[in-house]
């Protein structure tokens, strides 16, 4: 009875094509957002903002990227670090090679950088799928990465080889370097996933996103009504890679402060990857979802096993990899669409309680 939309009318074309047509979602975003932007803050500690909660958001923007490429526009990709490491070697190049330019500028061009990559590296997606591309994209992570490492003007010739964070201010307001607040960097990671999810959310409802899917579904009959394979391809690319590299460069400036190329070695790529496959392909709250689970899930299963079972922590770690490896499967085969397809399923089935079929 709290979840019904009877009575709920649309007057407006608008009011009918809504993002939450309902208004008890709408009630519970709002909830969610007031608690994440006004709550969280006052009530979270250090160590919750900087070791759990920035980290989660970072992941979560990058698995968004990902989703597009991979869940609406059906290319896999194995290149999300590499992407993710673009972003932040132009984020650390540009914010110290001009000083004065504003914290945000520098984020989202450092997303140009990594789009201009990304498209490099889909140019072969028109010949290519599958298996392939992934192996192709997989090239572009191990390309980068050696890049990264061995030319000394990326890291600006330092000796240790790593990139560090310049203090930089937005309104007046640290919100970046050694001295900046936990909470403000926590509001700063978390203004961009929102607005980012927004975009995403209204650009896979338009036409773009609808060529994303049929290319997805099939390309050889989306080629034949009409949708450029290549130019769409290309463009989820580069979409794709300008989110990724954005959230690597938030991984610099918001979460780590200073990093080396091994910050965005293949196992990033594949932790992202496992994102979206338990969070859900083709959704952005399965990408959030997703990033959560995987942020949170290793924390809760290491007290559990360590702290009340006892158990050494290097076991505990085989084992959180096999569980890992168990969930991938058992979402593969019984829920393909993820934790986002059962929070959908357990919505239509509390629409139409006490009938539920």
């Amino acid at each position: 009875m709290l979840y019904r939309e009877a009575g709920q009318f649309k007057t407006n074309y608008s009011a009918d094509q809504a993002i939450f047509p309902i208004l008890q979602d709408r009630i519970f975003l709002a909830v969610v957002l007031i608690f994440a932007f006004v709550v969280v803050p006052l009530i979270a500690n250090d160590y919750w903002l900087q070791a759990i909660l920035i980290p989660f958001l970072v992941y979560a923007l990058a698995a968004l990227g990902l989703n597009i490429l991979t869940g609406y526009a059906g290319q896999i990709s194995l290149g999300t670090g590499g992407f993710m490491a673009v972003g932040a070697y132009a984020s650390y190049k540009l914010a110290t090679s001009f000083p004065e330019m504003n914290i945000i500028v520098v984020l989202l061009t450092s997303g140009l950088f990594s789009a201009a990559v990304g498209i490099f590296f889909g140019i072969p997606s028109l010949r290519i799928k599958g298996f392939y591309l992934a192996v192709a994209t997989l090239a572009a992570q191990f390309f980068l990465i050696w890049l990264f490492n061995k030319v000394g003007w990326f890291y600006n010739y330092n000796p240790s080889g790593t990139i560090d964070a310049p203090p930089r201010e937005l309104f007046g307001i640290l919100i970046t370097g050694a001295a900046a607040k936990p909470w403000v960097k926590y509001l700063a990671a978390l203004s961009m996933l929102t607005v980012f999810g927004l975009v995403t959310k209204n650009l896979v409802r338009s036409a773009v996103g609808r060529s994303w899917m049929a290319i997805r579904d099939m390309d050889i009959a989306a080629e034949i009504i009409g949708i450029n394979p290549l130019g769409t391809k290309l463009l989820a690319f580069a979409i794709s890679s300008f989110v990724c590299g954005v959230a690597g460069a938030e991984m610099l400036f918001l979460h780590l402060g200073s990093v080396e190329t091994l910050a965005f070695d293949i196992n990033l790529s594949f932790l992202v990857l496992f994102m979206i496959i338990i969070g859900g392909l083709g959704s952005v709250m399965g990408s959030v979802v997703g990033a959560a689970f995987m942020v949170l899930m290793p924390i809760g299963l290491t007290n559990f096993l360590v702290g009340w079972l006892g158990m050494q922590a290097t076991s505990a770690k085989h084992l959180e990899f096999m569980v890992f490896g168990g969930l991938i499967i058992f979402f593969l085969i019984v829920e393909p669409n993820g934790l986002a397809r059962l929070w959908q399923i357990a919505k239509e089935k509390l629409r139409l309680w006490p009938f539920p079929h």
